[in-house]
Order: structure tokens, then C-alpha cells, then sequence
């Protein structure tokens, strides 16, 4: 069942990202890289990471857009071409409903018996002093053991500002 599922989430991942490649609306690219991000939310639930995955979804698919859609709004000559919206919004709509159905079967907050109070957890709680010498297990794990996945959501958003930044300095040029 999951391999189907993984191989549906990643040809629509693929297709997704040529539509990006080869849009020239960029309004539809912005939906499309929202649509990309929702998609890559629902892999990351797949792969039973829903820490990553609604970090992906908050700010791949919710800041970023909004943040896309702010500098579109201050362009003055950006036209927009609604013929796909309808298209585009049915497709979030069907990833909207993937996405309901992960976040339906995650274990209920603060259940003991959820899978990571006893795979995951119990390995921090007992290495964090030994690894990095530092009592505090929430730095540790934020700066050494997910210190790569930390970098990297920085550089997203700050690729997300220059974005912005990029758009509305083209706009002034013009």
C-alpha cells in the first residue's frame, strides 16, 4: 500500500516541479511551488516525520506563499491568467485532504504510547550528556543532532526573502 502511495506522491512531485520549470505565469508558479511544498509534506508524514513535515507545510507551503503572493500583489504590470485556478484548486484541494488524513492517524499530543516516546526519546535522553557533554537535551538536539536540518530551514527562509526581495527590486526597476 505505501509503495503505491509513495509512487503516486512522487510522479505527482515530478510533475509538479516540470510545471514549475516550464510555467511562465507567476502566479501559477506560485501555487504550483505551494502545491510542491504540500506534496513534499505529505512524503515527509509518509516517511513518519511529522516534525519535518509540518515544519514543510507552515513554512514551505503557508509562509512562503504568502510571502510570494505579498511581493505579486505590490507588482503594478503583473498580469494574471485565472484559466488554470480551478485546476489548481482542486488539485490543493485533493492535497488538502491527503494532508487531513496523516495528520488524522498522528497519535493523540502528549500520548505515552505513541512510537516516539519509546524509539526515538529514550536515545536522547540517554546520549545527550555523553555525545555533547551539555545537560541540556533540547540544545543538543537542536544544535548538534538536527544542527544540518536547522541550517538548511534557515537558508529557506532567508532563499524565500531574497525571493521577495528579488521580485519587488525587478518591479522597481522597471
Amino acid at each position: 500500500m505505501f509503495e503505491i502511495l509513495n509512487l503516486v506522491l512522487l510522479s505527482l512531485l515530478f510533475i509538479v516541479a516540470l510545471s514549475i520549470a516550464f510555467s511562465k505565469n507567476l502566479v501559477n508558479i506560485a501555487i504550483l511551488m505551494c502545491t510542491f511544498s504540500s506534496l513534499m509534506a505529505v512524503i515527509y508524514l509518509n516517511m513518519n516525520a511529522p516534525d519535518v513535515a509540518i515544519t514543510e507545510a507552515s513554512v514551505g507551503a503557508g509562509l512562503s506563499t504568502i510571502f510570494t503572493f505579498a511581493a505579486l500583489s505590490l507588482i503594478k504590470n503583473h498580469k494574471t491568467n485565472s484559466s488554470h485556478s480551478f485546476t489548481i484548486f482542486c488539485l490543493m484541494l485533493i492535497f488538502a485532504t491527503f494532508l487531513s488524513y496523516f495528520i488524522y492517524k498522528l497519535p493523540e499530543f502528549g500520548n505515552y504510547g505513541a512510537p516516539i516516546h519509546h524509539h526515538v526519546a529514550p536515545y536522547y535522553i540517554n546520549n545527550t550528556a555523553i555525545v555533547a557533554g551539555i545537560p541540556n537535551i533540547v540544545t543538543v538536539i537542536l544544535a548538534s543532532f538536527r544542527g544540518y536540518d536547522t541550517f538548511v530551514e534557515t537558508i529557506v527562509i532567508f532563499t524565500a526573502a531574497l525571493c521577495t526581495s528579488l521580485i519587488l527590486k525587478g518591479e522597481r526597476d522597471d
